[in-house]
């Protein structure tokens, strides 16, 4: 990921996948990762696995700004990406902050 400033837009997906899918998930996942570093506005994208829950994610990506985010969320690029994860996906949640301080 880029340096973190403050005032970064960051957006934190937890991803719950289906049991025994995770290598699948992962694979799809970083098939469609390229596309979201191309975008000018995307400062850093990383996926990780839970230590403690079995077959949870977490996607942190950082952005410039919300509206940059928000109009990636909804480009035709990224509704495909979804749509090929849906398959391994049984939940999940999205959470939107700004960095305020950085250590």
């Amino acid at each position: 990921m880029a340096a973190e400033q403050v005032g970064t837009f960051r957006v934190l997906l937890t991803v719950q996948v289906r049991t025994g899918m995770e290598a699948d998930f992962e694979r799809v996942w970083a098939e469609g990762s390229k596309e979201v570093t191309a975008q000018p506005a995307n400062l850093g994208h990383t996926l990780a696995r839970s230590a403690r829950e079995e077959s949870v994610y977490y996607v942190v990506s950082d952005w410039t700004d919300m509206e940059s985010f928000l109009a990636f969320e909804r480009s035709p690029e990224h509704i495909a990406h979804r749509e090929k994860l849906h398959p391994y996906r049984v939940g999940g949640s999205l959470a939107m902050m700004r960095l305020v301080e950085v250590a």
